[in-house]
C-alpha cells in the first residue's frame, strides 16, 4: 500500500491547501517530542460530514485541557474540512484534524511561546475492523489500564492518550486479534483502544461509565438509539468478571461505527439481533 505521506491530493494546513506531499513539519516541531497535541477522528456520509460541529467543539475544548489554545473557531474548522473534501472530490471519506504546538523559540517541557498549528486531512477508509461487522470482532484484554483524571486530561482526546493504546493493539494483533480492551486504574472495564464497548444481557444494555474514558460522540449516539427504542441503559462500573454474563457484545467509534465483539480474551458472545438493529440504526441515522 501507499504510505500515507506519498498520496496524491490536498491537505489543509494553517490556513491554506497545500499539496498532499508538501505538508510537513520541521523534525523539533513540539508534539514530536512531547505529545502537544490534540485531535479529531471523523466520517463522512454522503457528503456530509456526522456530528461535524460536535467533532470540532470538542477539538476546541480539548486544546483547552491540554493549556493550548487552538487559534481558529468552530466556523473556521467546519470551513477547512469543506474545502479538503471539495479538493480531494470525496463524499464518503474519513476526515481526521490535528492541532499541535509547531516548532518555535522553545525546545523543552514548556512551550508557551510556540505556534499552535492545525491540519485537516481526508482520505477514503473502508470498515476499521475488516470483515468483523459480520463475525465479530475478536479481542486481547490490555496489560495496560486506562490513567487515573487527577494524572492525565482523560476527557481531551489528546496524542498522548493512545501511546497504551498503540502497543497494546501491537500485542493484540500479535495474537490474532482486531484490538485490545482495557481496564481503567481501578481495575472497572473501560474501553478498547479506539472505542467505547457496550454489553447485552437480559435485553437491557451496560457499558462503562466515561468517569476516566472520553465520552465518545459515537458512544452518545448509540445511547440514543437504545434511548427511543425504549431499551434499558446502564451506565455504570463493570468489572471484568462480569464478562462472563453478558451475551452480546459491540464497539462505537467514528471509525469502529458501530461493530460487533464475538471474543474479549476467553468471553465468547453472540453476534446477536440487537447488536444487528443498532448497527443498522446507527447507519441509517448517518446517512439521513
Amino acid at each position: 500500500m501507499t504510505g500515507y505521506d506519498d498520496r496524491d491530493g490536498k491537505i489543509w494546513m494553517d490556513g491554506a491547501l497545500v499539496d498532499w506531499r508538501d505538508a510537513k513539519v520541521h523534525v523539533l516541531t513540539h508534539a514530536l517530542h512531547y505529545a502537544s497535541s490534540v485531535f479529531e477522528g471523523e466520517r463522512c456520509y454522503d457528503g456530509k460530514v456526522f456530528k461535524s460541529r460536535e467533532h470540532s467543539g470538542r477539538l476546541l475544548k480539548s486544546g483547552e485541557l491540554m493549556d493550548m489554545q487552538i487559534p481558529y473557531t468552530v466556523d473556521e474548522i467546519e470551513a477547512a474540512k469543506k474545502q479538503v473534501l471539495d479538493a480531494n472530490g470525496l463524499s464518503n471519506a474519513y476526515v481526521r484534524v490535528v492541532a499541535f504546538r509547531g516548532a518555535g523559540p522553545d525546545m523543552g517541557v514548556a512551550a508557551a511561546r510556540n505556534p499552535v498549528r492545525m491540519a485537516v486531512t481526508a482520505w477514503e477508509w473502508g470498515s476499521y475492523y475488516g470483515d468483523a461487522k459480520t463475525r465479530g470482532a475478536k479481542l486481547d484484554i490490555a496489560k495496560w489500564k486506562r490513567p487515573s483524571p487527577d494524572t492525565i486530561p482523560t476527557d481531551a482526546k489528546a496524542a498522548g492518550l493512545y501511546m497504551i493504546c498503540t502497543m497494546s493493539k501491537h500485542a493484540a494483533e500479535a495474537k490474532g486479534c482486531s484490538d485490545a480492551m482495557f481496564l481503567d486504574y481501578r481495575g472497572y472495564v473501560a474501553e478498547a483502544t479506539g472505542a467505547n464497548i457496550f454489553f447485552v444481557k437480559d435485553g437491557e444494555i451496560h457499558t462503562p461509565l466515561p468517569d476516566a474514558i472520553l465520552n465518545g460522540l459515537t458512544r452518545q449516539t448509540v445511547i440514543g438509539l437504545l434511548k427511543d427504542r425504549q431499551i434499558k441503559v446502564h451506565e455504570r462500573h463493570i468489572m471484568p468478571e462480569e464478562l462472563e454474563g453478558f451475551e452480546q457484545c459491540w464497539l462505537t467509534g467514528s471509525a469502529a461505527e458501530v461493530t460487533p465483539v464475538g471474543q474479549i480474551g476467553d468471553y465468547n458472545f453472540e453476534v446477536g439481533n440487537l447488536t444487528r438493529e443498532i448497527a443498522e440504526g446507527y447507519e441509517a441515522l448517518v446517512r439521513s
